[in-house]
């Protein structure tokens, strides 16, 4: 039976997603899928539009979307949706995963990611190098961890949060909905919905 996995993303994200998945599926075809690349070929592999990964002749198919963005992640998650094509996980061999973690569909992991017990984890996670979550955490869907994002036991944290490179969350917090984490910071406040905070400790982002 063939397979065609597709890396939604030909730039950065897709470009460090596509070994993983040389590394956890060995037998199917992989593909990136870009519309504004193709056609093309990077590392290996073809740059299909979407259009054309559709019309590839294979017998399952499945989609790893690499997009930063995480609104265009969502668009794109509801895209596949509607075509009927399943969303995978990619996950480095060096991911500790503890008892009792949930992760929807979707999640990119990557290498040095730890998961701590009793999780939950929403669609298309995306865990960058060297990023944690602790015990009990709840993340909503299309959440991004930078590398070295450090989130401790008992934080809830809304969809669409962006957690940036070597930030801090104190336990017991709540992070709210599309609320960005500066890099560096260190939270020890909750944070509402749609704020953007920096420094240590963290405040609210204010713009000139």
């Amino acid at each position: 039976m063939s397979r065609l996995i597709g890396v939604y993303g030909a730039a950065g994200c897709g470009r460090g997603v596509m070994p993983l998945l040389r590394s956890q599926y060995r037998a199917p075809e992989l593909v990136f899928i870009d519309d504004g690349q193709a056609p093309g070929y990077v590392n290996g592999h073809d740059i299909l539009t979407w259009t054309d990964f559709l019309e590839r002749q294979t017998d399952q198919k499945a989609v790893s979307i690499a997009i930063a963005a995480s609104h265009i992640r969502q668009t794109l998650a509801e895209k596949c949706a509607a075509a009927n094509i399943p969303l995978i996980e990619v996950r480095a061999a060096s991911v500790v995963q503890m008892d009792e973690v949930v992760i929807e569909e979707g999640a990119c992991l990557s290498p040095f990611v730890t998961l701590s017990s009793n999780i939950r984890i929403g669609r298309c996670f995306h865990a960058n190098l060297y990023s944690y979550v602790e015990h009990d955490c709840i993340i909503g869907d299309f959440v991004t961890f930078a590398p070295g994002a450090k989130v401790n036991g008992n934080v809830t944290i809304g969809d669409h949060a962006y957690i940036g490179s070597g930030a801090i969350i104190r336990q017991g917090l709540t992070i709210g909905a599309g609320v960005i984490v500066g890099m560096g910071a260190v939270v020890t406040r909750d944070v509402p919905p749609g704020v953007t905070v920096v420094g240590n400790p963290a405040k609210p982002l204010i713009k000139d």
